[in-house]
């Protein structure tokens, strides 16, 4: 009977992972619903790119403030998930503080007082953010995107680590036998005299129902990560890696357009030969993206990666002057949509049916679409280097060149490129007239 909490923590574990797992699996496989584009350049600059702005978090701190405290909560979950390797080890071969055994006594106790410090920094950074988040009305977390779910998943994810935190100093503050020894207690130290009155059965429940509650709870966390913009907290890494690398206000070019361009251009070239025998007829590529399946896989992983934080919206100038768009609103619909997707295929086992929806018109608006001034700003902002310029381009490229629905004003502007080689309506012979006006 002593193997059975063992066998019972051992369950837990293999049920959590491997639910972790599977969830990732799709994940990865709605990412791959994305086109193919080549991220494998200049490893050495992504590499820097991701220890920099992952893990270093340079760009969270642009804003101090709220800067300041993601690093805590970031440093203080990433160092107490330490303790999880010791508990993991205690449950699964039934020992009690196993690293106490073949650690020094004076390491032990620094490695659990930062423990405990940095479990208090959080409570009290997490305990801001909620304030700031639902008292303080700032205005990015008040925006029609973020009412219902973004909002009640935010502080979902504060009241997790507000309750891991305390599991974890409370599991502390009742284990007699290392509050007696009096090393690494320097905060759980003030919660024992709330257990007074407990005996020593009394006491063992308590911090054992902690230590169950503290585990079960971070495999809990760890699967509610799937159903959260939380999800960042792993794909902030690869999405750093896979960043776009050139100049911000370097666009691609279609590579079907590109093609239809140079066979305009070359002379020799025949536009109504058929195919060469024995070579495939391709259907034409779409120009332009007007649901998931056509943006690249990285802009996908984009999506999933969203921390939902709102610093783009808030520096975007079309957003700030009352226009409709919002690019957090950009990412945060293209992962709808592709979740949507994701569901579709797993209720068809395993292939897409048509479900009569895109994300263009029925998640994003044209009019969103062309209140981009293609600024860059959501861009330079986004603390984990998301670009939805580069969708919000993909998109208006499908509206010009495939629906031919730009506005009016863009398509005067086109015919006169077309026609006079300038933007405005001009003959070239009457475009130095100005110089002899009086």
């Amino acid at each position: 009977m002593q193997y059975v909490p063992n066998l019972f923590f051992a369950l837990a574990l293999i049920v959590g992972i491997g639910f972790f797992v599977m969830n990732i699996r799709k994940i990865s496989r709605n990412i791959k619903l994305g086109k193919d584009v080549n991220r494998t350049d200049n490893n050495s600059e992504r590499i820097k790119n991701m220890m920099m702005i992952a893990l270093g978090q340079s760009k969270m701190v642009k804003r101090p403030l709220s800067g300041f405290l993601h690093i805590i909560v970031y440093v203080g979950f990433v160092i107490i998930n330490i303790e999880v390797l010791e508990i993991v080890i205690d449950g699964l071969l039934g020992t009690h503080r196993i690293f106490q055994s073949f650690l020094s006594a004076s390491f032990y106790a620094f490695l659990i007082a930062t423990f405990e410090i940095l479990a208090a920094l959080v409570f009290v950074a997490v305990t801001l953010f909620w304030t700031r988040r639902n008292l303080a009305n700032i205005k990015r977390f008040l925006s029609p995107e973020m009412k219902g779910w973004p909002k009640t998943d935010g502080n979902i994810i504060l009241y997790f680590e507000m309750v891991l935190m305390t599991l974890f100093l409370v599991m502390n503050a009742t284990d007699t036998a290392f509050q007696e020894g009096g090393i690494g207690n320097p905060i759980s130290q003030f919660l024992v005299p709330l257990f007074e009155g407990f005996s020593a059965d009394g006491l063992h429940a308590i911090e054992r129902t902690a230590w169950w509650l503290h585990i079960v709870g971070i495999l809990v966390f760890l699967n509610y990560l799937f159903y959260s913009k939380h999800l960042h907290i792993l794909l902030a890494f690869p999405n750093t890696f896979f960043a776009n690398l050139n100049p911000k206000g370097q666009f691609n070019n279609l590579a079907a357009v590109t093609t239809e361009v140079k066979l305009m251009m070359d002379p020799d070239a025949d536009p109504y030969a058929m195919p060469e025998e024995g070579a495939e007829e391709t259907v034409p590529e779409k120009f332009g993206a007007s649901d998931v399946a056509d943006l690249h896989w990285v802009q996908l992983l984009n999506a999933y990666t969203c921390t939902e934080c709102g610093r783009c919206t808030s520096a975007c100038p079309a957003n700030l002057t009352g226009k409709e768009l919002s690019p957090r609103k950009i990412m945060m619909d293209t992962r709808d949509r592709l979740e949507e997707v994701g569901r579709n295929i797993d209720a068809n086992k395993g292939t897409f049916v048509d479900d009569g929806k895109q994300l263009l018109n029925d998640y994003i608006s044209p009019e969103e679409l062309w209140a981009c001034t293609s600024c860059n700003a959501c861009v330079e902002e986004c603390p984990v280097n998301i670009d939805p310029l580069s969708i919000i381009m993909d998109m208006r490229r499908y509206l010009v060149m495939e629906e031919s629905a730009a506005p009016q004003e863009l398509n005067m502007m086109m015919t006169n490129i077309e026609n006079n080689g300038a933007p405005w309506q001009y003959n070239q012979q009457d475009r130095l007239d100005w110089a002899n006006e009086e």
